[in-house]
Parts: C-alpha cells; sequence; structure tokens
C-alpha cells in the first residue's frame, strides 16, 4: 500500500530498503482518490522507533493512507528532539477541529501511575472524547489500551508480580469477527508490560467482544460491539529486536529482569531473536484499516451526519 509521509521524515529511507511503498506529497495531490485519514498520538519515547513500527505493520494493505503523527502538548517530550517534533508532529488542538477516518493510540512508559497522576491526562481524556464522534474507528495499544478502557468503562488495571516480557502464544476466539480473519488459531504476539486489565471486569462488559487471549499473557485483543474501539494489550508492531534493545536497556540500568520469554533461540541472548509474529501483526492492522476504517468510512466524513457512520457500524456487529 502506499503510505503518504512527509518527503524527510527520517524513518522514509528505512521503509523504501525494506521495498515499503511510500508515496510523497507531491505525487499524493495528483490522484484522484480520497486517502485514508490516520492519526498516530505517538506516546512513547521513542518517537521514531515507533514511527517504524507502525508504518511498517500498515503497508500491506493497497489503500492509500495519509498519516498524521501527533504528540501530548502537555508532556514534555526527552528522548525525541524538540526540532523532530516541531517538523513531523501536531498536536489535538491542531486537529481538534477536524475528522480522522482511523486513530492509533500507542503504549506510554507510565503504567505503574495511576492514571490520574500522569501529566497528560487531562489532555489524553479529552481526546477519548473527540475520538468518540470524530473518528471512525480508534486502535488502543498496551497502556493507551488500559487507559481507554478504564476512561470509557471504569475497567480497572492490576500491578502484576514481575513483568510479563516476551512472545506468547495466543487462541483466537470469535473466528466470524472480521478482525481476526486469516488469523491461525494460535498465533504468537509480544507483550512488555508490568500492569493487565482485570479481565473478568472486561468480559462482564456488554459492549467488549474478546477476541483472543493467552492463559499466560491474559486478555490481548478486544473489539467494542460497534467497531469503534479496538484494544490490543500486547505489542504486535514491535519489530524482531525491540525486547532485546528493552532488554539490554534495563539490564544496563541495573533493574532485576527475566530474559524475555519464547524470544531468543535456546534463551541465549547471542542469538538472534525469532520473528514469530510479523504475519499476524500484518494482518491485524490490514483487517483494521479494510473492515473497521476504509469500509466503514464515507467518502466525504465531515459531511454524512455522525449517526448515519455510526449506524453503518452495525455491519461489523456479526454474530459471535
Amino acid at each position: 500500500m502506499p503510505i503518504r509521509t512527509p518527503i524527510d521524515l527520517p524513518v522514509n529511507e528505512i521503509l523504501q530498503k525494506e521495498n515499503i511503498f511510500l508515496m510523497d506529497e507531491n505525487r499524493a495531490t495528483h490522484q484522484d482518490i480520497r486517502p485514508i485519514k490516520i492519526g498516530i498520538l505517538n506516546l512513547m519515547p521513542l518517537k521514531e522507533d515507533t514511527e517504524l513500527d507502525l508504518l511498517r505493520a500498515m503497508s500491506n494493505t493497497p489503500l492509500q493512507i495519509d498519516v498524521t503523527f501527533l504528540c501530548a502538548a502537555s508532556h514534555m517530550a526527552t528522548h525525541t528532539s524538540k526540532s523532530h517534533l516541531n517538523k513531523f508532529y501536531e498536536t489535538f488542538e491542531d486537529i481538534k477541529d477536524s475528522t480522522l477516518d482511523g486513530l492509533v493510540i500507542t503504549g506510554a512508559p507510565v503504567e505503574l501511575m495511576e492514571f490520574e497522576e500522569v501529566d497528560y491526562w487531562d489532555e489524553f481524556t479529552r481526546i477519548l472524547d473527540w475520538a468518540k464522534t470524530n473518528v471512525t474507528s480508534t486502535m488502543f495499544i498496551c497502556w493507551g489500551a488500559q487507559a481507554a478502557m478504564h476512561y470509557y468503562y471504569g475497567i480497572p488495571k492490576i500491578r502484576l508480580d514481575k513483568k510479563l516480557f516476551g512472545v506468547y502464544p495466543h487462541r483466537v476466539q470469535h473466528r466470524k469477527v472480521p478482525l481476526v480473519r486469516g488469523f491461525d488459531d494460535i498465533f504468537w504476539a509480544p507483550h512488555s508490560r508490568n500492569t493487565e486489565v482485570d479481565d473478568d471486569a472486561v468480559r462482564c462488559n456488554d459492549n467488549l467482544i474478546v477476541l483472543a487471549e493467552s492463559p499466560e499473557a491474559g486478555i490481548f485483543l478486544c473489539i467494542s460491539k460497534d467497531g469503534s474501539e479496538i484494544y490490543v494489550m500486547g505489542h504486535p508492531e514491535y519489530d524482531r529486536m525491540t525486547l532485546d534493545k528493552e532488554y539490554r536497556r534495563d539490564l544496563g540500568k541495573g533493574i532485576d529482569i527475566d530474559l524475555p520469554v519464547n524470544y531468543y533461540p535456546e534463551d541465549n541472548m547471542e542469538n538472534k531473536p525469532c520473528l514469530s509474529w510479523r504475519g499476524h501483526a500484518n494482518t491485524l492492522y490490514t483487517n483494521w484499516l479494510n473492515y473497521y476504517v476504509y469500509q466503514n468510512t464515507p467518502y466525504e466524513m465531515n459531511r454524512i451526519p455522525q449517526d448515519r457512520i455510526l449506524t453503518s457500524r452495525k455491519n461489523l456487529s456479526l454474530e459471535v
């Protein structure tokens, strides 16, 4: 799929070497089609790594995607240069009067804090309120998923005895739901977190459907009945070496951390990790973009009443 990015976005060079089809702004303006507008609220500290991971994950559909990177204005980033943020990122204030076809909200390294203690919590909740009427479908990842479930449904997060860290097998539930179309019965996905949602509270919520879970890692994938909310508790977008970088970083800080499970061959950190989750990660993002964004978004979204958008989502409420 062609992804429209700024011509000089630093990660473009890496993506082009991987044969991922990028389209610059000049070429995109000459195509007589309406691109899918996707916002990425990037709350991760190493923003360029996350940009690369998510653009890779969304690169396997024939749809043209116009990506807007967003950051929290109420938080001072310390791991990404101010010049990069000023050049390639917008804030909620910049886009609040517009609409998006899809929105991705990433995880954040604040999971051990209470939600309301996070310095950008008020801004974050304003974005969640706005997304209800201005975004066709939102995908929440890791902390973003926990925070949205807490805000929308009052579902608490639970601190784990030790970090859930590694690559875990998951079993698909409710195969008729389009989000998991093409998934194998068992698939693998990375996790890296110190907290989890209350699984029982999720299952008891009438608006949420659990689509994949793991005996070790708990609920992995969940969807609202109208398809407007997608919750991903792990990190399927991670690159092969992301867990390795996290592990070596924590070791360098003297943090007591276990070896990531099911990751290094023979549990030897000197061995190149096996990439066992990329196929299902690509399918997840492709299904989301096709069935919950593209198929559900009017050609001119700002001219279609919101109740018609919400009504059209009923087509995705398949019997489960």
